[in-house]
């Protein structure tokens, strides 16, 4: 979240400084005009989708509202500023397509490493921050004497518990001894979202699979292909991604 709110700051001082040529303005001086010349810098300037030029602007509203409630401003200048969200159907890879990147041979150490973390979240579920903050003590003996994955989600503070699969195992043993891990103590060298997601796009392409796949999307696979597909209960599928 602290990420989200740094990176939309940012977008404020790029659009001050194309629109008014300024650094800074005054709260008062933000209006209905602001917000829509806003949302077109950042769709054409920033190359934003609508939909994250959306969420971009509500974050921006957060702000404004707690102006309101601390009496910094009387009302809200983006009363009116309205825009519909674009239903985006989910991405996910298939059972094929995630068997052929498991087992697809990539001498790049560094798309391997991307691949075999990607690969480890679409069995487990884990989110990008989750995976990235994965210690050994989250990895715990379950009662049925197998290892589990016991991790609260960071998102929304559930209990997220997964059985951990062969293939996740032999991931998690191959990267024991990572200088990163080790020094870190992590369990995966998870780079920053933004490389990884670009990683995935070159990933996918060796892969030959012409979808746009984000860290997010690893969740869809095993939300969808992983377990629903394969007959495991909606409840359980519920508990499993921390819901």
């Amino acid at each position: 979240t602290l990420d989200k709110y740094e990176r939309i700051l940012g977008y404020i001082r790029e659009y001050l400084k194309f629109k008014f040529d300024a650094n800074d303005i005054r709260i008062h001086n933000i209006n209905l005009e602001f917000g829509r010349g806003f949302y077109n810098w950042l769709r054409v300037v920033r190359k934003c989708g609508n939909n994250t030029s959306i969420k971009y602007l509500s974050m921006f509203k957060k702000i404004i509202l707690e102006c309101i409630e601390n009496g910094f401003l009387r009302s809200d200048p983006f009363k009116n500023l309205n825009f519909r969200l674009e239903e985006v159907e989910p991405v996910y890879l298939t059972a094929e397509e995630l068997e052929m990147m498991a087992n697809k041979e990539i001498t790049n150490e560094r798309l391997a490493t991307i691949r075999d973390i990607y690969i480890f979240s679409c069995l487990t579920s884990l989110s990008f921050i989750d995976v990235k903050e994965l210690k050994r003590s989250d990895v715990v003996i379950g009662i049925d004497k197998q290892l589990w994955i016991n991790k609260r989600r960071q998102k929304t503070k559930m209990f997220s518990r997964v059985p951990l699969l062969p293939l996740t195992k032999k991931i998690l043993d191959k990267y024991k001894s990572h200088p990163y891990c080790l020094r870190e103590n992590r369990l995966l060298p998870v780079c920053s979202n933004s490389n990884y997601n670009n990683y995935l796009k070159e990933i996918a392409s060796i892969c030959g699979i012409d979808k746009n796949l984000t860290t997010h999307t690893a969740r869809h696979t095993f939300g969808t292909t992983v377990t629903l597909s394969n007959g495991v209960p909606m409840s359980s599928v519920s508990t499993m991604m921390g819901h």
